[in-house]
């Protein structure tokens, strides 16, 4: 199994932030990576973190379009490719309308259509081509002089409108809050449908926890994840997976059922897995222990 760990980019310095990536490294994962939130900025991170770990993929899961120009992002997402020697893994994602309105103060507008446009400019920058552009939300003329390989570019796409955006301009999706049914029966044959005879990665972010207390540890994502059923895109993604909440998308058990779960994503479609370990101390060293096995 290809599978990858998230990495805490809001951990208590940088330093430690590096240390969970050489962990991840020397426990054979395939990939680091880390979340853009109210933190540290997670190309930066990786820039850091990566420098000092050779042999695992670095991935941003996800940076977000809004505010950044697309010529912005690709020079800093092809200088951190430069810093690493070719192994990022570019996720981009449009947000949300409370993050995207109430705080940058930009429209969100028909997000589909911004992230075509985006992808449109940003996709050729990465490969070193000159770009003259002009859409209805965006503009963009010049090109990026860094030499560094194009990165694989990932969307954070979970609806219809934007899997078909990244199957038609990008490398593949990366999901959250997604059950086995709705990569199999939705995410799946949208985009791979989209993407034109071409395989697309489809990364599947899961939380996992190796536990003897499944019920507390399901109350606790309930209790701190709700949030997320109240959000339109992810409500509507927990409903194709037939899921109450986001309690009901995690992978949770005893190792067997844990490693029976993780089976079902990629029986389901996934190419690879990006795990979050939850739980105690105890559970989530449990954890991290099968999913390095199953990794190895």
């Amino acid at each position: 199994m290809r599978i990858g760990v998230f990495v805490d980019e809001m951990g208590p310095s940088l330093e430690a932030v590096a240390d969970q990536v050489q962990g991840a490294a020397k426990a054979g994962f395939a990939g680091a990576w880390v979340g853009q939130r109210t933190g540290r900025d997670a190309l930066t991170t990786l820039a850091v973190a990566g420098s000092r770990t050779p042999g695992i993929e670095l991935g941003t899961a996800v940076v977000p379009t809004y505010p950044r120009h697309p010529l912005a992002l690709a020079a800093q997402a092809l200088t951190v490719q430069e810093a690493v020697g070719g192994r990022l893994s570019l996720g981009v994602g449009v947000s949300h309308r409370h993050i995207v309105e109430d705080q940058y103060g930009y429209s969100f507008d028909r997000p589909a259509r911004h992230l075509r446009e985006y992808l449109s400019v940003l996709v050729p920058l990465l490969r070193g081509e000159s770009v003259s552009y002009g859409g209805e939300t965006l503009k963009a003329v010049g090109a990026v002089d860094v030499a560094a390989a194009a990165p694989s570019v990932l969307v954070g796409a979970l609806g219809p409108a934007m899997l078909r955006v990244a199957g038609e301009l990008a490398d593949g999706t990366i999901t959250t809050w997604a059950t086995a049914s709705a990569l199999a029966d939705h995410i799946v044959p949208e985009i791979t449908k989209a993407a034109g005879g071409r395989t697309p990665r489809v990364v599947a972010g899961t939380v996992v926890c190796v536990t003897s207390r499944e019920d507390e540890r399901r109350a606790w994502v309930a209790e701190n994840f709700g949030m997320v059923g109240q959000l339109p895109i992810y409500r509507a993604m927990l409903d194709r997976g037939h899921a109450a909440g986001p309690q009901d998308t995690v992978v949770i058990g005893d190792e067997t059922a844990v490693e029976r779960g993780l089976r079902r994503l990629f029986d389901a479609g996934a190419t690879e897995l990006v795990a979050l370990p939850l739980g105690s101390e105890e559970e989530q060293a449990r954890t991290t222990a099968l999913l390095a096995d199953l990794a190895g």
